[in-house]
Order: structure tokens, then sequence, then C-alpha cells
């Protein structure tokens, strides 16, 4: 289960911040973001090693991302948050299901806590997405902070400095 060390679930952080908090793990969420086609490459193309696509994708998204996205493409990015890239709002939680673009997404589906969040967030347009947002904010800026040699402020999430 996808949780932070006070055992509340991620949910409604992965359905959040507009900033790219980067914490440790480079928590990031996905309200406006775009990402390169090449990060999603293999859940597309070769999932399991095979050539398949991930079973968890919905397929005619998937089947809509390989024409944006080509095997071997570095350039091409695409909206990690069909429908609303680049509004501040809870329409990921509409869309994480079948068309969350990274496995994360889709292991959200995974907790039987976090699917019932997920799930309630989608039928009430985010009724307590807003509240629950600014909350993991105020718990998140509580983690330490690691500074000077001890920490980073990574200019690629993926990639240490």
């Amino acid at each position: 289960m996808l949780t932070p060390t006070n055992k509340q679930p991620l949910g409604h952080i992965l359905g959040g911040h507009p900033l790219g908090v980067v914490l440790q793990m480079c928590i990031t969420t996905h309200t406006i973001r775009i990402d390169h086609c090449f990060v999603i490459a293999n859940r597309l193309y070769n999932f399991s090693g095979r050539g398949d696509t991930d079973p968890s994708l919905d397929p005619a998204f998937a089947a809509q991302l390989k024409t944006k996205c080509k095997p071997g493409d570095t350039t091409t990015v695409v909206d990690m948050d069909p429908g609303s890239p680049k509004l501040f709002d809870d329409n990921y939680y509409t869309v994480v299901a079948r068309r969350g673009l990274f496995q994360s997404d889709a292991a959200l589906l995974n907790d039987i806590q976090t699917r019932a969040y997920v799930t309630l967030q989608a039928a009430t347009n985010g009724i307590t997405f807003a509240r629950d947002f600014g909350a993991s904010m105020v718990k998140l800026g509580n983690v330490g902070v690691l500074t000077g040699s001890q920490g980073e402020i990574r200019k690629q999430c993926a990639l240490v400095n």
C-alpha cells in the first residue's frame, strides 16, 4: 500500500500538487503535468519483457498513446492528466482507473483503502480533494528536510544531479 509513515493513504497526494514537490523518492503528482514518452515506453511496448503492453492500461488509451509515443522517442510529451492537463483539479481521479500513465497510478487501485479513496473522489467530483490535498502538504512540510551535503534538489526527478 502506498502510505507515508503515519499510515494515511497517499491517494490524495498523488492526485494533487502542481509544483512537483520532490521528497526522497520524488513523490510528484499528476494534476498539472506532462511527461516524456520514453518514461512510459516500457509500459506501452515491453511491459513484461516480451514486447507487450501493460494489461492494466485501457486498450483504447494504450493505442492512443502509441500513436503519439513511438519506440525510442525521447522528445514527445503527453498529458499526465488527460482532459485537464493545465488545471489544478480533481480530474486525475476520474482517469486513473485505466488511463493513468504510470504503474504507480494503477497501483492505487490494488489496495482496498486507496481504491476507496480514488473511487470516492471520482464519484463526487473530488468532494474532499482540496481539503485532503492541503492536509497532505502540511504533513509533507513536516518531513525532515535534508540540507547541505545530505540532500539535493534534483533537476530531473529520476536522476541524481
